[in-house]
């Protein structure tokens, strides 16, 4: 039928993904000349004072959610929290980076298959030195005490991409939910009007979405909320809208379920980070996970 091969075409796409990526990450890597190279390895210097004050707070001793929560702002009883997460400084020049790299000859992939204009920012070389840091040294100790039964105490891989919304191009984005145990959203400008996200329940129907709250972007901080969060983004009126997404996962997590099917996952071979599944060792395939001290 129609359907089973626009199905199997869609299989056969995603398969190539991932050697296009690699092959756009090594002509990158070869060919392009970052205007910003600095902007590629996180400092803390990029980060706001008060974000790196949660990361010091969640870091010490004792620290617990209710300690946690006095410092974040929540969004109706959905664990949606915003944070601050960067300088403006470094907003407007990661922006300038990237508008650097629209505008050059390199090859481009979509940063997902909603999204049309973007950057993937593994093909940018970002994973090693901003990306892995990001999450594992400053994010991973506020997703332990926010998100401790999807794994936020080890969220061992991640995806992540900028996204842009301007007229004519990309301008709002429909209900989904995101391949993922946690996202961090973290808008870096321009000047826009309009757009919020909205947000209905946690493992909801994607559409249609019949209650929601609307959540306004603040340049260069983040929210935070759950991959099965169902939500999307309203239409910007005016502007350009650049946000940084990081799918955070868990192997611990979606090696039991897969988050987008709900079904014990069978795994293909990929390269990199793979949507964060793990092959246990082939001499013993454990009955229980250690879901990283979810107890």
């Amino acid at each position: 039928s129609t359907v089973y091969l626009q199905i199997e075409a869609e299989v056969q796409r995603r398969k190539q993904l991932i050697h296009q990526s690699v092959e756009r990450k090594a002509i990158i890597s070869k060919c392009y000349k970052p205007k910003h190279p600095e902007v590629y390895t996180l400092q803390d210097s990029f980060l706001a004072p008060e974000f790196l004050e949660i990361v010091r707070f969640c870091t010490s001793p004792g620290a617990d959610l209710q300690g946690l929560l006095r410092y974040l702002e929540s969004f109706s009883d959905k664990r949606i929290y915003r944070l601050p997460v960067f300088t403006e400084e470094f907003c407007q020049t990661f922006v300038d980076e990237l508008e650097n790299f629209e505008q050059s000859d390199m090859p481009k992939g979509r940063p997902n298959t909603m999204n049309n204009y973007g950057v993937l920012l593994n093909e940018l070389g970002m994973d090693e030195t901003f990306l892995t840091p990001l999450r594992e040294r400053c994010l991973q100790p506020i997703t332990a005490l926010l998100y401790p039964e999807l794994g936020g105490a080890c969220l061992d891989s991640h995806k992540a991409f900028v996204v842009k919304y301007a007229q004519h191009e990309d301008l709002d984005l429909s209900s989904h939910y995101d391949n993922a145990e946690v996202t961090l959203n973290v808008s870096l400008g321009k000047e826009f009007t309009e757009g919020n996200l909205y947000f209905g329940d946690f493992n909801q129907d994607p559409s249609p979405v019949p209650k929601y709250i609307e959540v306004e972007h603040v340049r260069a901080q983040g929210l935070l909320h759950r991959g099965g969060q169902i939500h999307g983004a309203l239409p910007i009126a005016s502007g350009e809208r650049w946000n940084l997404i990081v799918w955070m996962r868990s192997s611990a997590i979606r090696n039991l379920l897969c988050p987008m099917c709900h079904r014990k996952p069978e795994l293909v071979e990929a390269e990199g980070f793979g949507d964060g599944f793990t092959d246990p060792p082939a001499e013993e395939a454990p009955q229980t996970v250690n879901l990283c001290a979810l107890g």
